[in-house]
């Protein structure tokens, strides 16, 4: 009797064991699929938001523009580098080339210099304020990727304007170094200057915008959360207030420069002429 009650007991573990294991890889395969599925709606999404990005970025161009001689800027760097601050040196990059593209195809009339040129200095100035910002996400963290991102920016479009402008323009390298201290270093550094302003102005809002459409995680790491008690939310609302005049103070101060300093203009580029340059190079293709 006590043999077979022994027998029994086994039997009984042994099934229990084998249901346990069974259960275990059953759940162990949901987890996995579960996760499989969550990466791939993660993956969506950081394509979807890069394409808005990119999508808003080259609408940005066709506000206005800044002209000077044979030189002009937009704002679409703003756009690409508050993209890479919320999702990384990989998106701004990406994004960069992207608009780079859309613009050599649609709007673009320099050819493959104006191409370089205006990747150069989006990729350049949104992938270095990404990667330093990741380092410290906190307003003055902020304030340093952006103004690593001027230095930057200033450095390679100077570089690149004694490397390329000569064969573009078809003059000597130093008619072109002439050019450095009254167009080619004052001209690059308020067009930084002017997108690092509006990027101060609109990261936060953007940020939150977008975390409040679950677009974003709520919490990021490294980054504030949103105050809970009421006091420290005045503080943060007058902080951000104080942080956006200071960011149009100083735009309007850097365009005044730009148009008195470098007799500057502006042009307003939503006159649809690209429609006419995309037909012309589909029918040229034909």
């Amino acid at each position: 009797m006590q043999t077979s009650a022994f027998f029994v007991q086994m039997e009984i573990m042994i099934f229990m064991n084998t249901k346990r294991e069974r259960a275990t890889v059953r759940m162990g395969k949901d987890s996995f699929f579960m996760s499989a599925h969550k990466k791939n709606r993660v993956r969506l999404r950081a394509l979807v938001l890069m394409a808005v990005f990119a999508a808003l970025a080259y609408a940005a161009m066709f506000v206005f523009r800044f002209n000077v001689t044979f030189l002009t800027f937009d704002l679409k760097d703003s756009v690409i580098t508050i993209a890479g601050l919320l999702m990384g040196p990989f998106t701004a990059a990406t994004v960069s080339l992207l608009v780079a593209t859309l613009e050599f195809i649609t709007i673009g009339d320099t050819g493959w210099y104006g191409f370089l040129m205006n990747f150069a200095s989006s990729v350049t100035f949104s992938v270095v304020c990404a990667v330093v910002y990741r380092r410290n996400k906190k307003l003055s963290g902020a304030i340093i990727s952006l103004a690593s991102g001027v230095v930057a920016l200033v450095a390679v479009m100077l570089t690149l304007n004694l490397v390329v402008t000569p064969f573009y323009m078809g003059a000597p390298r130093s008619a072109v170094i002439d050019m450095i201290p009254t167009l080619l270093l004052p001209f690059n550094l308020i067009k930084a200057l002017v997108n690092a302003s509006l990027v101060l102005i609109l990261y936060k809002p953007v940020r939150r915008a977008m975390q409040a459409a679950n677009l974003l995680p709520r919490a990021v790491s490294g980054e504030s959360t949103p105050a809970s008690d009421p006091a420290e939310k005045k503080k943060s609302a007058r902080r951000s207030l104080w942080i956006t005049l200071g960011g149009l103070v100083f735009m309007a101060a850097v365009i005044f420069l730009f148009v008195t300093l470098l007799h500057g203009n502006f042009s307003w580029v939503g006159d649809f002429t690209w429609f006419e340059n995309l037909t012309d190079l589909f029918g040229a293709s034909q």
